[in-house]
């Protein structure tokens, strides 16, 4: 239930802005289950993705998903790898250490603009993150944050229904994907739709500067703790 709560903020906010669902779920579902990441929050990312795409696929930046979509599918390759190489307590280090960083770059108002290579190198890392940790979306969502709400949503959308869905199948292909992680994921997918209906109305008065602060607040503290945690296991 703590994790299902936990998903549909996430589901929220990601309805509100185009990403931040992996963002806000994280960090605090590996403090509660390490074994609800990456496989469950994945699935749960794909089915927001796929309702998301639906509500505003008018409003697409195709051309900007295929070069993030270049990057995307490598990068996958180095994400399996680092599911099957690292510890426990590395992986809770590494997933709070990529939050931290995505906060960071946002506070210092790092203004990339979405180019072939910022995309392809963008892709890269959230092929690799996402796949690993289920965080995939900040790394592309930063290059988007001039543009407005209905395309980054849309966009983000996109980019995360192919890009979810790659990473899934290359772990599935890896032997990383378990009966048990399916469930999980499925388990966790009313609750996602909550949080994405709850966006519907409220989605056309916020953008990314509206509910800026706390979201990096949240993910701030969130991944801190879990830098702390996991130094001290």
């Amino acid at each position: 239930m703590l994790a299902g709560v936990v998903v549909a903020l996430g589901g929220l906010l990601q309805g509100l802005v185009g990403f931040g669902l992996s963002l806000l779920a994280v960090p605090l579902l590996a403090l509660l289950d390490p074994t609800l990441l990456p496989v469950p929050v994945l699935i749960a990312a794909t089915a927001h993705s796929i309702m998301s795409l639906i509500r505003e696929h008018s409003h697409v930046d195709w051309r900007g998903v295929g070069w993030a979509m270049a990057g995307r599918l490598p990068g996958t390759v180095v994400g399996i790898w680092l599911v099957d190489s690292l510890s426990q307590r590395d992986f809770g280090l590494l997933v709070g250490a990529v939050v931290l960083g995505c906060v960071v770059l946002s506070v210092v108002a790092w203004r990339p603009s979405p180019t072939p290579r910022a995309l392809v190198t963008a892709g890269v890392a959230s092929g690799s993150f996402g796949t690993a940790m289920s965080v995939g979306g900040p790394v592309v969502g930063l290059l988007y944050q001039d543009s407005k709400g209905p395309e980054v949503r849309a966009t983000m959308a996109a980019f995360f229904v192919l890009g979810s869905g790659a990473s899934i199948l290359g772990l599935l292909m890896a032997g990383q994907v378990h009966a048990r992680q399916l469930w999980t994921g499925l388990a966790l997918i009313p609750f996602l739709v909550a949080g994405f209906l709850l966006s519907g109305p409220l989605r056309k008065r916020f953008d990314a500067g509206g509910i800026r602060t706390p979201v990096l607040v949240v993910c701030g503290a969130s991944a801190l703790v879990l830098i702390v945690r996991s130094l001290l296991a």
